[in-house]
């Protein structure tokens, strides 16, 4: 089956307002990581999330079948390889801003666990041999998800 300049042109349309609002979306969740409030990524959660299943299922297509998009005019298969290259990059922004967050978060997590084990009594006892036994070893702390 042959696709027509004007049907590849629409799709190249689409896919280039599909990433576009991606991008912006991904952009806002970098925005609010980078200002230490991840709170406010998560009122994007759920468009980000079936926007970029659409994407995979778009972009796997034309990998397979470059013909879908190769009759659009050349001005727009520029516009979106642009579209795509800026959708890198805020990924690349994003995967920065998320990761500075978990190591602060790890760092946090590990802070208040030795801290809890500090503040712990620790009775001495001895063993049945007279020797003074090792104190326990801290335990796990279980975090709410919704955190």
């Amino acid at each position: 089956m042959s696709v027509t300049p004007e049907i590849a042109a629409e799709r190249v349309e689409q896919l280039i307002l599909l990433t576009d609002r991606l991008t912006e979306l991904v952009a806002d969740q970098a925005k609010a990581f980078e200002s230490r409030r991840p709170q406010d990524a998560v009122r994007f959660v759920e468009e980000t999330g079936r926007l970029a299943n659409l994407y995979r299922h778009e972009s796997t297509r034309v990998r397979a079948n470059p013909a879908l998009i190769s009759g659009a005019p050349a001005e727009l298969r520029k516009r979106l390889r642009r579209s795509s290259e800026a959708f890198d990059a805020v990924l690349a922004r994003q995967a920065r801003a998320v990761g500075a967050a978990k190591t602060v978060t790890e760092g946090l997590v590990r802070a208040i666990a030795e801290e809890v084990a500090s503040q712990r009594h620790r009775g001495v006892s001895y063993g049945s041999t007279g020797i003074q036994s090792r104190p326990a070893a801290a335990t796990a702390i279980t975090l709410n998800k919704r955190a």
